[in-house]
């Protein structure tokens, strides 16, 4: 292989590259409009859930009760109400999602040994976020019943206090911030939209300008051709890494924990295989249209939304979890996250590094076999 050769291949792919600005321009704007998306946009923790009360004791317990309640930052109390009907069409028209009915008799039962129970109507189109604003309900009225043991003496404490008392200790995410775990996986996201993008068009771009024929009558080699024209992507795909990673770090205060010589090494072999991986489209497609969009199909949705991006992998079907062993950004993304928030190395991720390197192989040399029999 003619290292020439290849650096004419290269200087000719990054003249397409320049006089095609608006692609160059997507290429950046790409991982920044991402982060920015998800990072403010796309959170998996609840907070501010609006809440309707219907306080028919409104007595100092109950205000006590509320008052805790407004305290703590995963609620806020919206208004009262004074009938079921107002709190329905509270909850129907999406102003509360919680609807709550303190009964008349709740200051005057909670010291006995059978409180009045607080009577919680939760809006549950979404079952995962009603699920967790329910778990929140219950810890806070169980905190809230300690209160009222601590302070009255005459109640008999084991009623309330659990004989077992849990003391977590949360790791590598202490704040169990979603963002901590969504924003290193765009690193992933961001590297198969460039493939999907830019090399999905490379080869047939010659075949569609007419440009192929010349290139097959000059003694360039195939690894020469798929070499070069991957090198100013390579580039582009390294700087969107660097982009994706400095905003999660300084603009949304991702913890950085691991080696970033080792993250940028991971993330050169899974670009790797995601620029053949469009590049065999292009070869055998010879459609530019066609190409991308495949690639997309191929490349882009499943990662996003079968690599435990989003979705945990041990919560999906089993059929669908075995399919995702075949899926690059599976191990890619617990590459990320493990060097990112755990700060662990080879010792631990070697096996993930062996997948991609198997992808990244078995792409180069398909690649390398579709052009060479196009050559032919």
């Amino acid at each position: 292989m003619s290292f020439r050769r290849l650096m004419a291949v290269t200087r000719k792919e990054w003249i397409h590259i320049v006089r095609d600005w608006r692609s160059l321009t997507l290429a950046i704007a790409i991982p920044i409009l991402l982060i920015l998306l998800y990072g403010y946009a796309l959170t998996l923790d609840v907070k501010n859930v609006p809440v309707q009360v219907w306080d028919r004791s409104k007595t100092p317990a109950s205000r006590m009760f509320l008052s805790q309640l407004e305290g703590s930052p995963y609620f806020v109390l919206v208004g009262y109400c004074e009938t079921y009907v107002d709190i329905r069409h509270s909850l129907e028209t999406g102003n509360a999602m919680v609807g709550l009915v303190i009964p008349a008799d709740f200051a005057d039962r909670l010291p006995t040994a059978f409180p009045r129970p607080i009577q919680v109507l939760i809006d549950g189109s979404d079952a995962n976020t009603a699920r967790l604003v329910l778990n929140y309900l219950e810890l806070m009225a169980l905190e809230f019943g300690r209160t009222v043991v601590s302070e009255n003496t005459r109640m008999d404490r084991s009623r309330l206090l659990s004989p077992v008392e849990l003391k977590p200790r949360v790791w590598y995410n202490e704040e169990m911030k979603s963002q901590n775990a969504i924003l290193p996986g765009i690193i992933a996201i961001v590297l198969m939209v460039i493939a999907a993008m830019l090399t999905s068009v490379t080869i047939a771009r010659e075949w569609e300008t007419g440009t192929m024929e010349q290139l097959i009558s000059t003694p360039i080699r195939v690894p020469e051709l798929i070499f070069g024209k991957t090198v100013p992507y390579m580039a582009i795909g390294m700087l969107d890494v660097a982009i994706a990673l400095g905003m999660s770090i300084w603009v949304f205060g991702v913890p950085f924990r691991g080696n970033p010589a080792l993250l940028f090494l991971m993330a050169a072999v899974f670009l790797t295989g995601a620029l053949f991986l469009g590049m065999t489209l292009s070869i055998v497609l010879k459609s530019q249209v066609l190409a991308n969009q495949l690639a997309i199909a191929i490349g882009f949705l499943p990662t996003l939304m079968l690599s435990g991006f989003v979705f945990a992998i041990w919560n999906m079907p089993r059929p669908l979890q075995w399919l995702t062993m075949f899926l690059p950004g599976r191990y890619f993304i617990t590459i990320l996250r493990g060097i990112v928030l755990k700060g662990v190395g080879w010792e631990v991720l070697g096996i993930e590094a062996v997948f991609l390197l198997v992808y990244a192989t078995c792409f180069i040399a398909v690649a390398h076999r579709k052009l060479k029999l196009e050559l032919e």
